[in-house]
């Protein structure tokens, strides 16, 4: 007669995806089912503008725009808790401060080429300290470090309703402007030379990399916000042979890694953000394993 030992492994694995299941419909914690619901909804402009960025190679510019956010956070704290201004959410802040930057990026590059990377890196810093005093002088209110690792706490039901508005102006414009924001990703002089405003396209895609790093800042944090950018559409631009692909795997694999990161950091009690960003890391990894075989 033949005995079969359970597998202590697969059990555990089960247990987990049970306990995962079970929080996502308790009442008690819902900023668990919001966060888990906000990293899927916001995995869709994650995984479009993600692949712009890869493609176009601008990495360090949106992790100029998404360290300027923490001013317009810290601005949005204080005029909230210390002015009075209650209705000014500090993501309110953060959507100026990140567009703002976008713009004043966008024109430096445009027209400063020379002196871009001094100018990046000055408006990178400035944004970081302004946002720092601006926390300071609102004492009591809001921990630095939830906003620059990511808390999950911090997430709630406005918040889904504004990435969805977010969500859905990123999407319609890329929809609107896809052909234009391809050429100019892969073939900038080309694209001039056949007639089209090349400048202007390059803006319109800095802010929409201000609009989907303001998503990002609830759920991983500023710090990390470009790796949960960047890592989803390099794992698929691994395997995908046209941008349109690329896109599509881009928004399967940011849902996967928000997910089972949330799942992750909820089962062992660690923080969310750095979880997510471990698990993009470990899969971009095994794709480039994958992909020298």
């Amino acid at each position: 007669m033949t005995t079969t030992v359970p597998d202590s492994t697969a059990a555990r694995g089960r247990t987990a995806v049970f306990e995962i299941i079970e929080a996502l419909g308790s009442p008690d914690i819902p900023f668990f089912r919001y966060a888990f619901l906000l990293g899927l909804l916001a995995s869709v402009s994650f995984g479009i503008v993600g692949t712009y960025v890869v493609a176009k190679r601008i990495s360090y510019l949106a992790g100029a725009i998404a360290h300027c956010v923490l001013g317009g956070i810290g601005a949005g704290l204080y005029l909230q808790h210390q002015v009075g201004i209650s209705w000014f959410d500090p993501l309110y802040g953060a959507l100026i401060a990140a567009l703002l930057a976008a713009l004043i990026i966008g024109l430096v590059s445009i027209h400063a080429k020379q002196r871009e990377d001094t100018v990046i890196g000055a408006l990178w810093a400035t944004g970081m300290a302004i946002g720092l005093l601006f926390i300071a002088k609102t004492p009591g209110y809001v921990e630095p470090m939830n906003y620059l690792f990511g808390n999950i706490l911090l997430i709630s039901k406005t918040d889904i309703w504004l990435v969805l508005s977010l969500n859905l102006v990123v999407v319609t414009i890329t929809l609107l402007f896809y052909h234009k924001l391809l050429a100019v990703c892969f073939d900038e002089e080309f694209a001039r030379l056949r007639g089209l405003n090349s400048n202007f396209y390059h803006l319109l895609l800095l802010c929409l990399t201000a609009l989907t790093v303001v998503l990002l800042v609830r759920i991983v944090g500023i710090i990390m916000v470009i790796a949960l950018l960047t890592l989803p559409a390099a794992v698929a631009g691994t395997f995908a042979r046209t941008l349109g692909r690329m896109m599509l795997g881009a928004i399967f694999c940011c849902m996967l890694f928000v997910s089972t990161g949330l799942g992750i950091s909820f089962i062992h009690d660690l923080p969310s953000g750095p979880t997510i960003i471990l698990v993009a890391a470990g899969a971009y990894l095994a794709a480039l394993a994958v992909s020298r075989r």
